[in-house]
């Protein structure tokens, strides 16, 4: 049987670029080279795409991108190439078809539906979410809206957009007002914990605002919850696996973007410790709700905060979690009994039947 043809498209113009690279080396070192060959495209930090042929070891680092092999190349939208266009040096170009896309891209031009909406142009099968679930789940404002429409309880949120910023003191006023401290703001577009801060008054909520409209023109002032921060893996279609529950012992004061990625102190522990597994199922099933509820596809990380009298609340979903090696999402799945290999094949095999 001849072996598929998988791309892995990586990097991406994201202020998560560097995270992609990562999760992005994972995956490719986890594809089963038996049933798959894989093509691997870079995206820079300035949008260009590059077709790469290097050592899978130097998309990590960076270094990937100053490979001499390099050659730039787009994404068809026309859905009788099914691939790539690889423009050569002497101005010819090259088809390279693709039977599958994994698009291994995090935050803002990758996993908020525009890719998406791109490789649904050009109808090639992608692992993840379509455009819609993605955006929707992207934008943390219209996940609220989503969530608590379907009776899914989360933090009581307040937004600003970039157009009303000339009411900002008087928008922060009415948090301060609102909501209890401390205040968690956020670009309302962004992961990995990029451009959050912990306001404990009205000056630290006024500066947090200000940072958050530098990496989006939406933001979000939430209400803080006091509980353990634990995340479910769910994949699948409409037949979907959903893992126990996994626990996130931040090292920094919460879990941000140095504690995900740059702290070593920071600790994970599956299954969360002092939850019943009546407490596990029940998130479990929340999980399973709000996968449906935004309409997921492929996969997803439901995040949640589990508070000391039992109540939960969802925090956010990631619909490309991270696939480093440090990752929640591979490690619940692998808890589950599906190594890092099967798990890949398992995405593969789910965009293909969608």
């Amino acid at each position: 049987m001849a072996k598929k043809r998988v791309a892995v498209i990586f990097g991406g113009k994201s202020n998560e670029h560097s995270i992609s690279l990562i999760s992005a080396t994972n995956i490719i070192k986890n594809i089963s080279t038996d049933k798959y060959e894989i093509v691997m495209v870079g995206i820079t930090e300035k949008g260009r795409w590059l077709l790469y042929t290097g050592d899978v070891d130097s998309i990590e680092n960076g270094l990937w991108e100053s490979n001499p092999d390099n050659v730039s190349c787009v994404l068809s939208p026309d859905p009788l190439h099914k691939g790539f266009l690889a423009i050569m040096d002497d101005g010819t170009v090259q088809h390279i078809k693709v039977d599958v896309v994994f698009p291994v891209l995090h935050g803002k031009n990758g996993e908020d539906g525009t890719v998406q909406g791109l490789l649904t142009l050009s109808q090639i099968p992608f692992v993840g979410c379509d455009l819609i679930s993605s955006a929707n789940c992207m934008d943390k404002d219209v996940t609220h809206i989503i969530l608590e429409a379907s009776g899914i309880r989360t933090a009581k949120w307040l937004t600003i957009k970039a157009s009303e910023i000339d009411g900002l003191i008087d928008f922060a006023k009415k948090a301060d007002k609102e909501l209890k401290y401390p205040i968690f703001v956020k670009p309302a577009n962004c992961g990995s914990s990029v451009g959050i801060s912990k306001a404990r008054n009205l000056d630290e909520l006024i500066k947090g605002i200000k940072v958050a409209f530098s990496h989006d023109q939406k933001v979000i002032v939430e209400q803080g919850i006091l509980g353990v921060e634990c995340e479910c893996a769910v994949m699948g279609n409409s037949s979907l696996t959903v893992s126990t529950v996994g626990e996130i012992a931040a090292a920094n004061e919460f879990y941000d973007f140095n504690a995900k990625y740059q702290n070593t102190e920071s600790k994970t522990y599956i299954p969360v410790r002092g939850a019943s597994e009546e407490k596990i199922d029940e998130i479990r099933e929340i999980a399973e709700k709000a996968y449906k509820a935004l309409g997921c596809k492929g996969l997803a990380r439901v995040d949640f905060f589990l508070c000391e009298n039992g109540d939960v609340y969802l925090n956010e979903i990631n619909t490309l979690p991270g696939h480093t090696k440090i990752s929640m999402y591979p490690k619940l799945m692998e808890y589950y009994g599906l190594t890092q290999s099967q798990q890949i094949d398992k995405l593969i095999s789910l965009a293909f039947e969608r």
